[in-house]
């Protein structure tokens, strides 16, 4: 079976999507690390320390290590600490496109593989008063860049350009590909 070091339950939801099961046992990887001046860089190296955290006390076992961020300006937007943030997030992505970033890592004993996936989302011009109420609703508080796609902060969403479950939170045609590689049966 496969262990996801991760909390997410919409990594876990996309998993099963897919036919794979997993034992949810959360990584013990510090989330300050080098790199936070490029995603693609932070990802990658957040994705293998979560795996490798797990990874050393399950040796035997397939860990799969996953970190997103949105990216727009090549600065990282991590959860909004509160609602102020939140909405000044949401206005400064209005009318603009930003990157989602998702780095996965796929480790058992010695054997990693890695990948990072890039999508690029664009976003309609958005009101004050829809931010201000999607806001209200919670739903951004916990979502890197202060939406959710699967949610209600898909109506702010013109155009996807790349994975859409990347987005979400897990590339799955990435994973399929890195659990092939590792001759896991999907």
């Amino acid at each position: 079976m496969l262990i996801l070091a991760s909390n997410s339950p919409r990594r876990k939801e996309l998993l099963a999507q897919i036919g794979v099961a997993c034992e949810v046992i959360p990584g013990t990887y510090a989330e300050d690390v080098p790199g936070r001046d490029n995603p693609e860089k932070f990802v990658d190296i957040q994705a293998a320390g979560k795996a490798a955290s797990v990874a050393l006390r399950y040796p035997d076992h397939w860990v799969l290590g996953a970190d997103t961020v949105v990216a727009a300006d090549g600065k990282i937007l991590g959860k909004p600490r509160h609602e102020a943030e939140a909405v000044r997030m949401l206005a400064g992505l209005s009318g603009r496109s930003h990157a989602v970033y998702t780095g996965v890592a796929l480790q058992k004993g010695d054997v990693v593989y890695r990948h990072v996936e890039k999508t690029i989302v664009t976003f309609r011009t958005l009101g004050e008063e829809e931010i201000s109420a999607y806001v209200a609703s919670g739903e951004p508080m916990d979502k890197a860049g202060a939406y959710g796609i699967q949610g209600k902060g898909a109506v702010f969403v013109e155009r996807i350009d790349g994975d859409y479950a990347n987005v979400v939170g897990l590339p799955l045609c990435a994973v399929y590909r890195l659990m092939r590689n590792a001759g896991i049966a999907v």
